[in-house]
């Protein structure tokens, strides 16, 4: 089935509903369920309320939805957003306008589009959600042709989404509702400003005009009039004290990016930005607007303004990899390696393939019983207390770790002790903070040192000391939190991948009439591979003998627990 059938399927289906009923079954809740979470229980019971701080000292109220309704309104988000996409398309209206909590659109998309323009005016909607009342959305869906749903369904839908009696800050369902209803206004506005050869876009309640039109100044006072006659003609006010106009000698600024020429952020956020990471890697912890920061939140600043690098990396013809980062990227590297390797909250286990990951999560399922400090269980829900890299492009573009293959082993190696050029993090953040790092990075190899296989090539690149070696064991030590550790050899093999752990029963299983085979290449008419074989292996993990994986995990827990005295 295509994706463009499937958004049919689901404007039709929005078309189908004709009843409570209907409804209930469209989002896949009970009827009784729903009846009960509106009529009993009442909506506001699922709400919880608190206020986060503004820029300018004040507060803002978030009131959040919990439990059944938090879920009923992101399933009702996601058809709202398809539906959308679909009309639209349909209609070739506006596609390109609102760029606000849409998929594949954001502050660049609208940002990117204001880029370079002799002026930019800003304007900002006063109490945006609050404008959108009960009554203006139960008579949306029951009015808008797309739509046109009955009164009884409309009202659900408007007591699903608003919160006392209006939309809230916070719903995941605010943001699909106000651009819908917000499409009118849209088109509308789309028109003043071609009129007036001025281009549009609005992030949710940031509306931006810009224009090369040298005479545009003389003009702007008339331009302002209509554009805010039709604003409050559709019942929404401006909030005159943010309004500003923008000249191109001038900072210009939309949705908190710069447009000048490159897009790019504002030079005080990377400083401070700078700032908290470097106390974060001192002491520990760090602050953020003088309240506790988290990683994830510093990340997502980082990850903020790379999303600038990337969009302008774009748009030159410079050579940008791992080897050219220009000194933002360099910071966002050295944040990333402190996170992943450094500050990691769990054991970190770095593989050779995804598919050894499938493995040694099964194994420890089976036998969790056997490594408490690997594993729990509780109920049927298993928790892992180590964690698995998941290759990334971005770990690959910053940290060179590839999305397949062994080299990445060499790589992490080279940030921990300066080689090849590579920054030596791990004494940079041991000397900054004045300890060791919180957990251990054991690197996973298939048992494989006699030919010229990764475990092989990799115990010749590190150059081991004097009377270290594998020698009769599973894992080293190789350089303070950094570990090497491989699978037991087994059936009287030399060598060992790690598909050989199992039985030859579990090897032989057929599917489909077809054999496993271990080689990167093969006849797919006769075999499957590893990716095949591991989702058999994860779905039957309580069937198969992971005996053969004990000795390793034995001894990857064996390295959690020496770790855990130093």
């Amino acid at each position: 089935m295509s994706s463009h059938t499937h958004k049919v399927e689901i404007m039709d289906k929005f078309n189908e509903i004709k009843s409570r009923n209907d409804l209930a079954k469209f989002l896949k809740i009970p009827i009784k369920k729903l009846t009960y979470m509106l009529y009993v229980k009442k909506i506001d019971y699922y709400y919880d309320s608190f206020e986060i701080p503004k820029k300018n000292g004040d507060v803002r109220l978030i009131n959040a939805p919990k439990g059944d309704l938090k879920e009923l309104q992101r399933k009702l988000t996601d058809a709202l957003w398809v539906a959308q996409k679909e009309f639209m398309k349909n209609e070739k209206k506006c596609a390109n306008i609102s760029h606000g909590f849409e998929k594949k659109k954001g502050i660049i998309t609208n940002a990117k589009i204001h880029r370079n323009k002799r002026f930019v005016l800003n304007l900002d909607f006063e109490d945006f959600f609050d404008s959108f009342h009960f009554g203006r959305v139960r008579g949306y869906f029951v009015k808008n042709r797309n739509f046109q749903l009955p009164i009884e369904v409309a009202t659900i839908i408007a007591q699903l989404t608003c919160y006392n009696g209006k939309l809230p800050q916070g719903a995941p369902s605010s943001p699909i509702v106000t651009n819908l209803i917000c499409n009118i206004l849209d088109i509308r506005l789309v028109k003043i400003a071609k009129k007036f050869k001025v281009d549009y876009t609005r992030y949710a309640d940031d509306l931006t005009f810009s224009t090369n039109d040298k005479y545009f100044i003389e003009n702007q006072v008339g331009f302002y009039k209509e554009i805010k006659k039709e604003v409050e003609g559709f019942g929404l006010a401006i909030n005159d004290k943010k309004t500003r106009l923008s000249y191109k000698d001038s900072r210009q600024e939309v949705t908190g990016l710069i447009v000048n020429k490159k897009l790019s952020v504002k030079r005080e956020y990377c400083k401070y930005t700078r700032t908290m990471a470097d106390y974060l890697y001192k002491y520990g912890e760090f602050k953020i607007d003088g309240v506790e920061g988290t990683i994830k939140q510093l990340e997502g600043r980082f990850t903020y303004i790379d999303q600038l690098d990337h969009y302008n990396n774009k748009l030159d013809d410079k050579n940008h990899n791992f080897w050219n980062l220009n000194s933002r990227e360099k910071q966002y590297r050295k944040f990333l390696f402190y996170k992943y390797f450094f500050a990691n909250s769990k054991p970190l286990v770095v593989t050779e393939g995804k598919t050894d990951i499938v493995y040694l999560r099964a194994a420890l399922k089976n036998n969790y019983e056997d490594y408490p400090s690997l594993i729990e269980k509780n109920g049927d829900k298993y928790t892992y207390k180590i964690s698995f890299l998941r290759r990334t492009s971005r770990l690959r573009y910053f940290l060179n770790i590839s999305l397949d293959g062994a080299d990445t082993m060499k790589n992490i190696y080279n940030f921990f002790i300066g080689k090849n050029q590579f920054p030596n993090y791990l004494k940079y953040f041991m000397d900054k903070s004045n300890s060791m790092p919180k957990n251990p990075v054991v690197l996973v190899f298939d048992n494989e040192q006699k030919s010229k296989r990764p475990l092989r090539e990799f115990l010749g690149y590190i150059k081991l000391k004097k009377n270290e070696s594998l020698n009769g064991k599973l894992h080293l030590n190789i350089e303070k939190n950094l570990y090497l550790l491989t699978n037991p050899l087994v059936k009287g093999k030399s060598e060992c991948e790690i598909e050989d752990l199992f039985e030859d029963s579990v090897l032989s299983n057929k599917i489909d009439g077809k054999s496993f085979s271990k080689e990167n290449k093969f006849d797919i008419n006769k075999y499957y591979g590893k990716s095949d074989f591991s989702r058999h292996v994860s779905s039957n993990y309580k069937k198969i003998n992971f005996s053969n994986f004990k000795p390793m995990l034995y001894e990857l827990e064996k390295i959690v627990k020496e770790y855990d005295k130093f």
